[in-house]
């Protein structure tokens, strides 16, 4: 129903025909036309027996539904008192009513309640259920979640009826949160903590989201947040050791030095949090400081959860729990990226919860400059998720909030914001200066009473506890904080890596050895014959496309010429660990089929549009094979992808992107997750990057995967970038993820020409008896004492190169491809090295352009390798395109000149 004036005569005679059909069938009109037929005695007071409907009974539903969409503009909501709180679309005047109608009697009044009479009564009820401490932002949700949401507050949410004793139970966890801040601050002068002081209440509602959820199906939750509160959260709601957290700000703790770490406000925790209802474990991620990335990382951590728990019908038993800043939710792009990922089938956990640390400032940032829309929040509404707008500093309302949002979410499986309207009691970190931007802020600030000084002065006044109670507790919790101090400084403690645990139970690290060793992943002969006889199926009843229907017969033809392409080996490779029972998650732009019509992992009927995946009714009862594409998203995807890969390493898991140069919007979620996790944070992954990479005219943005991003980021053996060329060392390069006994990282440079190349073909043999090569010998030279000149290239370039010396053939040079450039495989090239006694020469070959590309990673270490084994003397050499600002050129002709100047000069030496 649209926001449009009925308090008129004209429309009197609709609505009683709307009132007419609402006798008939109730659920034919819409929820707020159904609630108001049931408030008013229509029965007695229709215009059939009464001749004529008062206009000002409309008019009064109007105001009526003005409040409950836009009371939240005259809430209290600001601790500060600096907010704009008119509104003037809810004045009498705007609905034909005055003061003179106060005390008139209207009947619409029992929308809200049996005794609500007068107009007098309608807005007292009005401002108490829309204009106080909290309040909600509705208007654009579907009726069905208005209509929760306007019983919920006009209830006055009978499920939250927290009684002395829980209000005890809220002081003192407020004043645990500020004795801990008190005394860091007072202790550790001017450090880094990002305190939570302003916004305490979100450490009872935490504590509430346990408490109550656990009897409403919650088992585990997961928290993604940025650094503010962090380190209250982990000491005061995950009962992470007091004497960690403090050995950390003294810098004395023993830490496990084959990790990097990270700082103290970075830092992730899990534990049991025991409650009356049974345990609920609560993780915290691991974030750094690109504040809202970690959110779609916490996404992708519950799913895995609610798989490993078999909460994939329901989504009830783990809840995301996502707590951002309020320049960051309305300022960062993922945010929205991430809100489009809460309904789709390949990402839906069941609804996030957000809470909203709305500080009312982003750094030094005032909202009238970092947001062009009234609230933080308002980025909620392209989901049409309901907010609940909260004054942070009311203890009880923002417990409130988080019991609301609870139960909303369990009923409704979808993401509720809460925008907690706080202040930050310091500057952005303990060593700012506020009052430089926010002077008129920071004055008030300085007057305002800390949270649990205003409860427990509301507790003494309601006689629930004296005030020397509560200041004794607080005083008890200094005292005990001073005590810890103490031993911690005579004794330090030694920080436990948690790592390893869970599912990850029975994997280990990944070193420099363990890389090297070879692993068997030859499939077992009757797997092969399973899932190339799945691939190679037409599906009965199925209206298959005539060229799809084409290609699976030429999968079968390929099977029968021994000559499998790079599509049908890495479906293989799929299908492989399907047979075995190794559940494969796929997903990205356009994946199903593949941006390149290569994979068709999926069919679709022509008729229908039904879809048919053969891989996944292979072994459906151990695990499944699904493949998602996403929504046009590179950061929040992969980032999903990544918490899924990170809580479940039984999965493979793979993002594609559509071209590889996509992955520069994920950049973020590559070098804060992807290549530094295990090093700072213990966190080991398996996922595999799917990148499209290759020159073949496309142009700047479609040529290349920024390669040598990857290699600049390779150390420690944290990841591995593979440029591969034959679709059985590809099918290999993939089991070898889930072979192993850990899990690293795998980004795949993969093809985009060579898809179709009649040379980039594998037999059968390769893929049953083979093994990952890190390096393919070049199968032509055969006579190693003649050999000048040895190419070393990866990717493409090779099979352009072949294809002119086919028609030039030589005995003096060797052109062997490195299919894995990190970790480095010294081991294999050295034996390549020294079977050529003749070597004079060593050229690193490839497309990209000089700056670009493997040249500045791989030539240090080749030419390490060849000092260690004598050849110093021979020369080491770069074929390629010159440096660039741009990776590629736009223009065809000069594409091809500058390939075959590449070809020409490897073919000088023929």
């Amino acid at each position: 129903m649209q926001n449009v004036s009925y308090a008129n005569r004209a429309n009197l005679e609709y609505i009683d025909q709307l009132y007419q059909t609402y006798q008939q069938d109730p659920e034919s009109v819409e929820i707020e036309w159904r609630r108001f037929f049931e408030g008013m005695e229509f029965g007695m007071n229709s215009p059939s027996s009464s001749g004529e409907l008062s206009s000002k009974e409309l008019s009064v539903y109007q105001l009526i539904r003005a409040y409950r969409e836009y009371g939240h503009l005259k809430a209290d909501l600001d601790p500060l008192d600096l907010a704009d709180r008119s509104a003037a679309v809810l004045e009498l005047s705007n609905f034909d009513l005055s003061d003179k109608d106060l005390n008139t009697k209207f009947q619409v009044g029992q929308l809200l309640g049996p005794n609500i009479e007068t107009l007098q009564d309608i807005l007292s009820f009005l401002d108490k259920t829309y204009c106080r401490k909290i309040t909600v932002q509705v208007a654009e949700c579907p009726p069905d979640v208005r209509d929760w949401f306007e019983k919920e507050m006009e209830a006055g949410s009978p499920a939250f009826n927290p009684s002395a004793e829980d209000k005890k139970r809220f002081f003192e966890q407020v004043a645990r949160t500020e004795s801990l801040e008190k005394f860091l601050h007072t202790r550790f002068v001017g450090m880094k903590r990002f305190s939570v002081e302003g916004a305490d209440s979100i450490i009872p509602m935490l504590e509430h989201l346990a408490y109550k959820g656990t009897s409403l199906s919650v088992e585990e939750l997961v928290i993604g947040m940025a650094h503010r509160g962090r380190i209250n959260v982990l000491a005061n709601f995950m009962d992470k050791g007091l004497e960690n957290v403090l050995s950390e700000f003294e810098g004395n703790m023993a830490f496990d030095d084959t990790y990097e770490g990270d700082v103290k406000y970075h830092l992730g925790f899990s534990t049991d949090k025991e409650t009356p209802n049974g345990p609920c474990h609560v993780s915290l991620a691991f974030n750094p400081s690109h504040l809202e990335c970690v959110s779609p990382v916490a996404l992708g951590m519950v799913r895995a959860k609610q798989r490993v728990r078999k909460d994939t019908a329901e989504r009830k038993k783990v809840i995301p729990v996502l707590i951002h800043g309020d320049a960051a939710f309305a300022g960062q792009g993922v945010v929205t990226e991430t809100l489009q990922l809460s309904q789709l089938d390949g990402y839906k956990v069941g609804g996030a919860v957000h809470v909203i640390l709305n500080n009312q400032v982003g750094f030094t940032t005032n909202p009238s400059d970092s947001r062009s829309t009234r609230y933080s929040s308002d980025i909620a509404k392209s989901i049409k998720a309901p907010v609940i707008l909260v004054n942070g500093d009311h203890v009880e309302s923002s417990i409130r909030a988080m019991d609301i949002a609870l139960r909303f979410r369990q009923k409704f499986k979808q993401d509720v914001v809460i925008d907690l309207i706080c202040y930050r009691r310091f500057g952005h970190n303990e060593g700012d200066e506020p009052m430089f931007t926010q002077p008129k802020m920071y004055k008030k600030i300085k007057k305002h009473p800390t949270h649990m000084e205003q409860y427990q002065d509301y507790l003494d006044k309601s006689g629930i506890q004296p005030l020397d109670v509560s200041k004794k507790f607080y005083q008890e919790k200094i005292d005990n904080l001073q005590v810890l101090l103490d031993s911690v400084r005579k004794d330090p403690p030694k920080n436990e890596t948690p790592t390893l645990q869970g599912l990850w139970k029975g994997f280990k690290r990944g070193f420099k050895e363990d890389l090297e060793k070879t692993v068997n992943t030859q499939p077992k002969k009757a797997d092969f014959d399973l899932a190339a006889q799945v691939l190679t199926e037409l599906p009965g009843d199925f209206n298959l496309n005539s060229k799809v229907k084409k290609l699976i017969l030429g999968r079968a033809q390929m099977l029968k010429d021994d000559k499998i392409d790079w599509g049908l080996g890495e479906l293989l490779a799929y299908g492989t660990l399907r047979a075995e029972g190794t559940p494969v998650r796929l997903s990205g732009q356009d994946c199903k089929r593949g941006t390149f019509s290569h994979r068709h992992s999926v069919y679709f009927d022509g008729e229908t549009a039904a879809e048919y995946s053969p891989l996944k009714e292979m072994n459906k009862d151990k695990g499944e094979f699904c493949v998602y594409n996403s929504n046009l998203s590179e950061m929040a995807v992969l980032g999903f992808e990544y918490g899924n890969s990170s809580s479940d390493p039984t999965f493979l898991t793979i993002w594609e992107a559509q071209f590889g140069d996509f992955a520069n919007g994920a950049q973020i979620i590559i070098d804060q997750f992807i290549t530094s996790a295990e090093a700072k944070w213990a966190r080991m992954s398996g996922l595999v990057l799917l990148l499209p990479h290759g020159y073949e005219g496309q142009g700047p943005e479609h040529s290349s995967a920024r390669l040598e991003r990857f290699l600049q980021s390779c150390a420690q053996e944290n990841i591995q970038v593979c440029n591969i060329t034959s679709p059985a060392n590809f099918f290999h390069a993939l089991r070898r993820q889930i072979k192993r006994d850990f899990r690293k990282p795998l980004v795949v440079m993969s093809p985009k020409s060579l898809l179709r190349h009649p040379k980039v073909v594998s037999a059968k043999a390769d893929f049953l008896k083979g093994e990952f090569l890190e390096v393919i010998e070049d199968p032509k030279a055969t006579k190693a004492d003649k050999v000048e000149t040895l190419f070393l290239c990866s990717g493409k370039v090779y099979f352009d190169i072949d294809a002119v010396r086919d028609d030039k053939p030589s005995d003096k040079i060797s052109l062997t491809r490195v299919e894995q450039l990190y970790p480095f495989p010294k081991h294999r090239l050295n034996p390549i090295f020294q079977q050529y006694k003749k070597l004079k020469r060593v050229f690193w070959v490839q497309e990209e352009p000089k700056n670009m590309g493997s040249w500045s990673y791989i030539q240090p270490e080749l030419r390490a390798l060849m000092d260690d084994i004598g050849l110093s003397k021979v020369e080491l050499g770069y074929i390629g395109r010159e440096a660039k600002a741009s990776p590629a050129t736009g223009i065809s002709r000069n594409h091809v000149r500058e390939q075959e100047a590449i070809i020409n000069q490897v073919m000088d030496y023929a």
